[in-house]
């Protein structure tokens, strides 16, 4: 494997947790990221060098987490949850346990367009301009967006 493909697996970790935030489920997430590598790995000659592999990596993802999205909207919708631990040491686990729950449903409430954006500014660490590349929106949009899922975020976690 040449040195840019190589350099691809260090960005793994990276879309997995990515892919978990979108999904909420690590199988689908698993092949989420199994997707997006083969789609980037079968295109990687229009790769640019010089541009930011992660973006194009996670602009990949985007667009085929969204491409499953558009297929399964006819198809049922199964929701697995995962496993809570039980054996706790002390509460301050509990309540993280607690908080991290009432975080995941609040992001699996937000819409697909603002979630996206919020996981990319806020897991990813990609700025504006960056997100305003990978998904092809305009600047504003990004800004907008952000900001009314984080509103809702805030509504959801602190005033349910």
């Amino acid at each position: 494997m040449d040195t840019g493909k190589s350099q691809v697996l260090q960005h793994i970790p990276a879309l997995r947790r990515y892919a978990r935030a979108l999904t909420s489920d690590t199988n689908k997430a698993d092949d989420l990221v199994q997707d997006s590598l083969e789609r980037a790995l079968q295109r990687f000659h229009l790769y640019q060098d010089g541009t930011n592999l992660k973006a194009w990596l996670f602009t990949i993802m985007h667009n085929v987490y969204v491409n499953n999205v558009r297929k399964s909207c006819s198809e049922p919708n199964f929701v697995s949850y995962d496993n809570l631990n039980t054996s706790h040491h002390n509460s301050t686990d509990i309540e993280n346990d607690v908080t991290m729950r009432d975080l995941k449903c609040a992001l699996t409430k937000l819409p697909n367009d603002q979630k996206n954006i919020l996981l990319l500014v806020g897991l990813e660490g990609f700025g504006y301009k960056e997100v305003s590349h990978m998904l092809d929106i305009p600047l504003g949009t990004v800004m907008s967006r952000l900001h009314r899922a984080r509103e809702k975020l805030r509504q959801q976690m602190f005033h349910a």
